[in-house]
């Protein structure tokens, strides 16, 4: 090897220790940057940890604790993961055993179940989701979920979680509330009057179909719904005779805030309403304002007709335009006046010599004119009768014939004169009468029985809320404290009452009926029973003065006149020693009656208030304040009066009468 070659293989060393030093070096630096690094890394990582430690004790509290069931599934809806609250609800533990949500879906809801699990994986959500579920044990629960996905690093969804809660009492709770109010809207949908009810911005809520009749609304009563009702008058104001005082006598009762009835209005096409306005007020201000209308177009042309058909007979007896016919032994006519011949449309020429079975047909009376001539011809005896026939035009008339025998100066009956009035106005008017006496006694059959109907709807709810309370006492018996127990004894005194109350109001709206068949009642056997019924405490003596009557009514209505008084008198009585007396005087026309007590008696200026209903001056829990209105209701059925006599702390007697 020659000099020149060793000499480049000393360089080419050189530079290779010196490369070699340099990247030892920097290996060196890099490695302790790492170092550094990894370091820092593995202090965060502890901080990371600790972090999610106590993230993860935070949400298993929550989890644990949520007042709602909580569960978790796969996307196949197979559950991996549920609270407490959601093993109570749905009977299962996936600790013990696997279940898959589809198991339990209501049969009726799997089509609505499927569509909203189908928005959940669309959309990653649903909220307000409301179904029936099976539990484990068969029972049906109403359930409202809000749901969400669970998505990978990769957000790819792998997994739902839904927040659960159990609605199954609240939906039953406002399947009765929507019952009634379908019932509510059923009778308010087919009430005789037109009802409009607005809210406090006086937007129509509720109306009904007579409403639209009455008013010639061409719509739906649905259709008013929302509408302003002031903007509504003003466009349907053209109905109206005096339009402008439509208007503005409604803006007027409305800016009052005053209840309003009987107001009249008439119509363009003729009718005559008759416009009742109540506001409604909760809690001391407005909440909304109720009109009724009814049609009073008959009531009023009944009244005006009978005024004028009673001026009418009255002027024609006074100027003797009554139809006149003078008739023989064989009932041809002799002679007729010129009020008959306009009577019956036929002129005199007509009329005389012809018999007059033959021109003016009997119909359906043929018997009864037999009979009042055979009076007239054999008996001379007058009478006045009733005939339905023909006028010459072939139009019905009615006729009120008073006829007397016809003597000669020998005294002998050689004929009749009858005078006639035609009454076939009166008639129609007479049948209108009875249409509208049976559209009312109707009207009040209907509401005898809603009474009874909503009697039972309204005890139906509190029975089961009464029953379900002491379900949910009996089952937590050792579980619910003091004060839990005393607000439950008082929801169930709440319901009680109510129950009273509703009976009450039932009591109130049959005591005005007589219903039952009337019999001879011995109201000192009456007064007797009531001594053995009612609980009399040893130091109040029930005192009978006079003997009572036996009259003739209803026995049980006179027993709740009696019972009231009676028990009434029992509860004021503050003395050790308490007297009742019963007193009886016969008054002419009336039987007067008399109940006498020692008690608190009451002020002269509540003496009227007393009658009224729910009106009590002592509130006390055996007292709802509809006793005296019951007996008010009844005396007055029976033709009588009420009034009382009384000082405070002395005593009280209420005198009575009943018509005999």
């Amino acid at each position: 090897m020659s000099q020149d070659q060793i000499a480049l293989l000393q360089r080419a060393l050189k530079r290779e220790k010196a490369a070699r030093k340099s990247a030892e070096k920097i290996l060196e630096d890099k490695s302790r940057e790492l170092y550094t690094i990894s370091q820092e890394l593995k202090t965060s990582n502890l901080k990371l940890n600790d972090l999610l430690d106590e993230k993860s004790s935070t949400l298993k509290g929550i989890f644990e604790n949520i007042n709602d069931a909580y569960l978790v599934m796969d996307l196949w809806g197979n559950v991996l993961k549920m609270n407490d609250v959601a093993i109570d609800l749905f009977g299962y533990d996936i600790e013990k055993e696997s279940f898959n949500v589809s198991e339990i879906v209501y049969k009726e809801d799997i089509e609505y179940t499927a569509n909203a699990f189908k928005k959940l994986y669309e959309e990653g959500a649903f909220n307000d989701y409301t179904a029936r579920i099976y539990t484990k044990s068969g029972d049906v629960k109403w359930l409202q979920i809000n749901a969400t996905l669970i998505y990978s690093k990769e957000n790819k969804p792998i997994a739902a979680q839904g927040i659960i809660r159990d609605v199954t009492k609240d939906k039953e709770a406002g399947d009765l509330i929507m019952e009634a109010k379908n019932r509510l809207s059923a009778l308010v949908l087919n009430l005789n009057s037109g009802i409009i009810l607005e809210d406090v911005n006086r937007k129509i809520s509720l109306s009904n179909t007579k409403f639209c009749e009455l008013l010639n609304i061409d719509i739906q009563p649905n259709d008013l719904i929302g509408m302003d009702c002031g903007i509504a008058s003003e466009q349907n104001k053209i109905q109206f005779k005096d339009p402008l005082s439509f208007v503005k006598r409604m803006d007027e009762i409305v800016e009052n805030k005053i209840a309003v009835f009987g107001d009249q209005l008439e119509m363009v096409d003729g009718k005559i309403l008759e416009r009742n306005y109540t506001p409604i007020i909760v809690g001391g201000k407005i909440n909304g304002y109720l009109w009724t209308f009814r049609d009073v177009t008959l009531e009023k042309n009944y009244r005006a007709s009978i005024e004028a058909e009673k001026e009418k007979y009255s002027s024609i007896i006074a100027n003797m335009h009554l139809g006149l016919v003078e008739l023989n032994t064989d009932n041809e006519i002799l002679m007729v006046n010129q009020s008959f011949t306009e009577m019956s449309g036929y002129s005199e020429e007509e009329l005389l010599g012809k018999t007059e079975s033959d021109i003016f047909p009997v119909e359906n009376d043929l018997d009864t004119l037999k009979s009042e001539n055979i009076k007239h011809f054999e008996g001379g005896e007058s009478s006045s009768y009733e005939i339905k026939t023909k006028c010459s035009k072939g139009h019905t008339r009615h006729w009120l014939v008073s006829s007397a025998p016809n003597y000669n100066i020998n005294g002998e009956i050689i004929g009749s004169i009858g005078i006639h009035l035609d009454i076939t106005e009166l008639k129609k008017l007479q049948i209108q009468k009875e249409k509208i006496l049976k559209e009312l006694e109707d009207r009040n059959q209907e509401l005898y029985e809603y009474a009874h109907i909503v009697s039972h709807d309204l005890k139906s709810p509190l029975r089961s809320i009464d029953a379900l309370v002491s379900w949910i006492k009996s089952d937590n018996e050792d579980k619910f404290d003091e004060m839990t127990i005393e607000n439950f004894n008082l929801i169930e005194t709440t319901v009680e009452t109510m129950e009273t109350l509703i009976s009450n109001v039932l009591e109130y709206s049959s005591a005005g009926a007589n219903i039952a068949e009337e019999i001879e009642v011995d109201l000192n056997e009456t007064v007797n029973n009531l001594k053995n019924f009612l609980f009399v405490p040893e130091n109040i003596s029930i005192n009978v003065l006079n003997k009572l009557p036996t009259i003739k009514g209803d026995n049980t209505k006179f027993q709740q006149v009696f019972q009231n008084f009676i028990s009434n008198a029992i509860k004021f009585i503050d003395k050790e020693v308490g007297i009742i007396e019963v007193n009886y005087l016969d008054d002419g026309d009336y039987h007067q009656f008399s109940i006498k007590d020692n008690g608190i008696g009451i002020e002269k200026k509540y003496h009227d208030k007393i009658f009224k209903v729910f009106h009590s001056l002592n509130k006390r829990d055996d007292s709802t304040g509809i006793g005296l209105s019951i007996i008010k209701k009844i005396i007055d059925l029976y033709g009588g009066s009420i009034w009382l006599e009384s000082e405070p702390n002395i005593g009280t007697t209420f005198y009575f009468t009943l018509k005999k």
